[in-house]
């Protein structure tokens, strides 16, 4: 397994882990609260849990294209996650894990548009 498999599939398993503590977790339905995005949790679990599910999906079938959107897809919910983070005044260290994730599936996506 090269370095970016090992990305992929540590991405995809923390989203999965992400997707699914947004859908059920206490704390995720009170940090949604604090963000005043409380509408808006259920979806962006779910959103988590496909996105991982088309990374892991893409690289066992080996389609560059379903690994693409996965990765753009996460990318720009994490930039989101990030601003959202940005606009209710959270410290830089509590936003960084969102930018974090938001460049590393930006970078998962430019290495295999690259291959295609």
């Amino acid at each position: 397994m090269n370095v970016i498999d090992f990305i992929l599939v540590f991405t995809s398993l923390a989203f999965f882990f992400y997707g699914i503590n947004c859908l059920f977790s206490k704390k995720m339905i009170s940090e949604f609260n604090r963000f005043g995005l409380s509408k808006q949790r259920v979806l962006t679990g779910i959103l988590q849990i496909i996105g991982a599910t088309g990374l892991i999906l893409g690289y066992y079938v080996q389609s560059n294209i379903i690994v693409i959107i996965g990765a753009i897809g996460l990318s720009l919910l994490m930039f989101l996650g990030f601003l959202v983070r940005i606009k209710i005044k959270d410290s830089f260290i509590e936003s960084l894990p969102a930018l974090t994730f938001a460049l590393i599936n930006l970078y998962i996506f430019i290495v295999y548009f690259q291959r295609i």
